[in-house]
């Protein structure tokens, strides 16, 4: 046995097992679920034109954006209901994937 190796206990199904913890996955990202109240660049583009302004009432499927990617023009739609809180870009932006685009409440 390595004198570095670390052990830890792993929750699988309720059931508790000790094992050596890789340094991986002792640093990965634990998953954070999505929050419905964000709208993230699912590609990196550029923003073609905003359909919306900040305190307009919104509906689930409702168009939000446009973003410009590989020659193609992807519709950003809104996913729940509520009112624009924040647009975090302008027209014409860089953004890349993953990036937070507008905010809703």
């Amino acid at each position: 046995m390595k004198i570095n190796e670390k052990f830890g206990v792993l929750n699988i199904d309720t059931t508790l097992y000790k094992t050596r913890i890789s340094s991986r996955f002792s640093n990965r990202i634990p998953y954070k679920p999505v929050d419905p109240h964000l709208i993230l660049s699912f590609i990196p583009g550029t923003v073609l034109d905003i359909l919306v302004k900040p305190g307009q009432t919104v509906k689930k499927g409702d168009d939000l954006m446009i973003l410009d990617s590989m020659k193609m023009q992807n519709q950003l739609k809104c996913n729940i209901d509520g009112k624009v809180k924040s647009i975090l870009v302008s027209k014409g932006d860089r953004v890349s994937k993953g990036m937070v685009l507008i905010e809703i409440e």
